[in-house]
């Protein structure tokens, strides 16, 4: 809202902020972060361009701006930069956000209820190309992938020129990391390998190969993104599926989608809308009317009382009695949303999209995926991140699960015991989206089992609706009649009037 009246009763308790501590010790002993695409990536495929090392400010004014935006700490050097000659090449001072501010942008917010990546090989990237609804999308490319380990935050090195670059690992685990990774894009081809491994867990099997705990930390939370009790066969699965999916559109193999996941379903209902889908907007369900005999709905009741026949209802279970759902076993995840005024981890640019894995202090305890969008996503307004946290449910309330994980990377600052919170759609827990293709995949081939699924849409020029004419070609000229035609206009263009 625009007026200020709507929110002077409002208190302001400010934006989370980072850590500072952690962020000044990683500052210092992480590596800069390596040159990630920040334009908007098209589904067409693209050869992956090696990016080159990001311009360093000069000495002087990193230390002056280091230690501008984190005072105090002790950390960081004045320079010989003078306090009123400001430094060409300093990032701008930190602006605090206030709730006013994120109440008056509210519609630079765009929040989904659990924030997914795509990975650039799967099957929803598969359907948008095929099905043409790609010229509909627009994705950017996941700049980092971080890992919490040994308390600080850290960047997990995934390319081979990342790697060799990274100041994270000795030489001595460069080389085991890129031969262990080397197996794995093909480890088919190489089953002696594994073979008296499959029946261990795939933590057993990186200790086999001698991996040191922090390649194993890397590998098992941020590369193949799988527990300590995934098997061999699965670990070796997830690991391939991540190496084929690099350099596919950028350094990383996770896209996200502008605007948020929201678009997506958006994309699909543009095309059905070209080829004659009908939408009925703020309509919803009131009832469903069922032949007592066959079981079957023939039609539904919505919310103004007008009855809609159909010989299909798609709908999810909550509209369902409860005595239908006996049978579904559901299984409970812990979610947060967090609006922030820092990013998790500092580099050069305010507009990093990140992934960070959080792995538990307790073994019994699943990890916590953290997903960072910055403004250029369209998500979240300027000066402002959005993070989205979420695991498996463990404990009675999202709070239990989830605060340990937000007091170690966010600074507080609000009054203890208000909480907002929302009753909403349950989400699904996967990182990606694999399963949505598949379900919805299933449904259409119940209701139509002798159609394509999303088959190639035609563009909006050849098609041809029903009743519109047909226009006849006009014939082409053969050969012959052109050459006749030929002297006779020829004469008539050069023709000069009589002269006297």
């Amino acid at each position: 809202p625009e007026d200020s009246e709507d929110v002077q009763d409002v208190q302001e308790v400010g934006a989370l902020g980072v850590n500072l501590e952690l962020l000044t010790t990683e500052s210092k002993e992480s590596d800069p972060p390596t040159d990630a695409s920040s334009e908007n990536s098209s589904l067409a495929e693209q050869p992956n361009e090696a990016a080159g090392p990001q311009d360093q400010p000069p000495p002087e004014c990193a230390a002056a701006a280091d230690h501008e935006e984190s005072a105090g700490s002790g950390s960081a050097a004045t320079g010989d930069v003078s306090e009123t000659d400001p430094c060409p090449s300093a990032p701008e001072a930190q602006r605090s956000v206030t709730y006013s501010d994120i109440v008056r942008e509210g519609r630079r917010f765009n929040i989904d209820l659990v924030s997914k990546f795509l990975y650039s090989r799967g099957l929803l990237i598969d359907l948008l190309i095929k099905s043409n609804v790609s010229r509909y999308t627009e994705f950017k490319n996941v700049t980092r992938i971080l890992t919490y380990h040994d308390g600080r935050i850290e960047q997990v090195p995934c390319s081979r020129a990342d790697v060799f670059s990274s100041k994270q690992l000795s030489m001595i685990e460069k080389r085991t990391l890129m031969k262990f990774l080397t197996f794995c894009a093909d480890y088919e081809q190489q089953p002696e390998e594994y073979q008296d491994h499959k029946d261990c867990t795939f933590s057993e099997f990186l200790q086999s190969k001698r991996l040191s705990p922090s390649l194993q930390h890397f590998v098992l939370g941020s590369i193949a993104m799988v527990s300590d009790s995934t098997n061999t066969l699965d670990g070796l699965k997830a690991t391939q599926h991540f190496l084929r999916c690099l350099g596919r559109y950028g350094n990383t193999p996770f896209l996200f989608h502008m605007y948020g996941l929201g678009e997506i379903p958006q994309c699909f209902c543009r095309m059905s809308a070209v080829f004659g889908g009908i939408y009925c907007l703020h309509h919803s369900l009131r009832g469903l009317l069922v032949d007592t005999q066959s079981s079957e709905c023939k039609a539904v009741i919505d919310s103004r009382g007008k009855r809609i026949r159909c010989r299909y209802v798609v709908i999810e279970d909550s509209y369902l009695p409860k005595n239908t759902c006996t049978n579904i076993r559901y299984r409970q995840i812990s979610r947060a949303i967090l609006i922030s005024d820092r990013s998790v981890l500092r580099s050069d640019t305010d507009q990093e999209i990140s992934i960070l894995t959080v792995s538990p202090d307790d073994e019994h305890q699943p990890a916590v995926q953290l997903t960072e969008l910055c403004s250029s996503t369209n998500t979240c307004m300027k000066h402002t991140y959005l993070v989205h946290l979420i695991c498996p449910s463990t404990k009675t309330t999202a709070r239990e699960d989830l605060e340990p994980v937000v007091k170690k990377l966010f600074s507080l600052d609000s009054e203890e015991g208000k909480e907002w919170s929302c009753k909403s759609l349950t989400p699904l827990g996967c990182l990606c989206l694999n399963l949505c293709v598949l379900q919805a995949e299933n449904i259409f081939g119940q209701m139509f089992p002798a159609e394509e699924f999303c088959p190639p849409a035609p563009n909006p020029e050849d098609i041809i609706y029903d009743g519109e004419p047909i226009l006849p070609e006009e014939p082409n000229p053969s050969a012959d009649q052109t050459e006749e035609m030929l002297p006779e206009s020829t004469s008539d263009a050069v023709e000069e009037p009589p002269t006297e």
